[in-house]
């Protein structure tokens, strides 16, 4: 079953004219395989783990999660334009209806501009992701459409927060308040996700309760966005943000200008102690998420275990590094300890005694270091 969409195009736009069908296997296995594979390495490893029921639902979410973030990040147009696009995008997840203009619209503007091959394709495929998209349950469709249209938010912040940043005069966020906001709408709202499409489809869950779990999976998504922000700093200061609140930097005598000098990291130490601390009692929440998953279900447990142990390695590295400003000495945990995690807590079956002991001396470490900087 094919048509055409009725919408009028004009001549230059004719090339991305959508033509609605039923996806083929072929069409669904190339998308959340190896489209997918391509957009995220790191995430398509946990994907590969989660269980068949929830395999699609998570990683076609993930693949309009990357579409509106590569829409937001298009540098070669102007901000105002992206920001454009990104409402026009979260618009699509408004109605049970696709606007197929909209996404045509979204791809002539768009396309000609990716830097990188892999996200040029994800948006050449947005028409066969929709189609997916439409194949899924109204309670999967709803799930989706409440990820992405507060996601979506997080990356309008980006876009509107910092339009006068830049890498001599980064902007900051004002207060606390409005980073715990921002967590919430980037990371926060897939642990909220996660687990509405985990409880719908996992009978072993049946008895979890919902409204509870979602809280705390909210606080595993910021926890894991909380450690990004505090690896990244340097990144996004050479890119005119700053995720650290001005009233953080205000309280130790700084200002996003003078995060610039070459030892406002010792300056700097306070703060981030107070942030890590911050993150490390998020994926301490996000723990206790992990070990709340019966046994029954092993590939999820592990789904959980890995993002949380490796957060907590990267702050481990971060709080016991000399200087995390440096730009093009980025920190970032080594493969062997990637591995390290994955092959403990796969041969031990995600074993509560001993995935929390590692988790239990990874916080020691980290307060033992902070007590030492103190």
């Amino acid at each position: 079953m094919e048509r055409i969409s009725e919408e009028k195009h004009t001549k230059s736009e004719k090339n991305y004219l959508t033509i609605e069908k039923i996806p083929s296997f072929a069409t669904k296995s190339y998308l959340l395989r190896d489209l997918l594979s391509k957009v995220s390495r790191s995430f398509y490893l946990t994907l590969a783990v989660l269980p068949i029921s929830v395999r699609d639902q998570i990683g076609l979410a993930y693949l309009f999660a990357r579409a509106a973030d590569t829409i937001a990040d298009t540098d070669l147009i102007p901000k105002f334009q992206r920001l454009t696009y990104l409402r026009k995008f979260r618009e699509l997840f408004s109605e049970d209806t696709i606007n197929w203009a909209a996404i045509n619209s979204i791809q002539f503007g768009l396309i000609s501009h990716q830097a990188l091959p892999e996200e040029k394709i994800l948006l050449e495929k947005l028409e066969d992701c929709f189609q997916l998209y439409l194949k899924f349950k109204p309670a999967d469709r709803a799930h989706i459409q409440h990820l992405m249209t507060t996601l979506t938010k997080g990356m309008e912040m980006d876009l509107t927060m910092f339009v006068n940043g830049s890498a001599t005069h980064p902007q900051s966020l004002k207060t606390f308040k409005e980073l715990d906001l921002y967590t919430y709408y980037v990371a926060g709202c897939v642990g909220e996700f996660w687990t509405n499409i985990m409880c719908a489809h996992c009978p072993s869950l049946a008895n979890w309760d919902i409204e509870k779990m979602s809280a705390i999976g909210i606080r595993f998504g910021k926890g894991l966005q909380l450690t990004n922000i505090i690896k990244d700093i340097a990144k996004d200061l050479n890119q005119g943000r700053c995720y650290i609140p001005e009233e953080l930097l205000i309280s130790v005598g700084l200002t996003t200008e003078s995060l610039l000098q070459p030892e406002a990291h010792l300056t700097l130490q306070p703060v981030l102690i107070q942030l890590i601390r911050q993150a490390m009692e998020h994926l301490d929440h996000g723990w206790y998420y992990a070990m709340a998953i019966p046994y029954s279900e092993i590939r999820l447990r592990l789904a959980c275990m890995w993002p949380i142990l490796l957060g907590g390695e990267t702050l481990k590295l971060l709080q016991k590094s000399p200087n995390i400003m440096h730009l093009y000495r980025p920190i970032k945990i080594t493969r062997s300890c990637v591995y390290r995690v994955i092959g403990l807590t796969t041969v031990t079956a995600g074993s509560n005694l001993i995935g929390t002991t590692y988790w239990k001396s990874i916080r020691r470490a980290i307060n033992r270091n902070m007590d030492l900087t103190n």
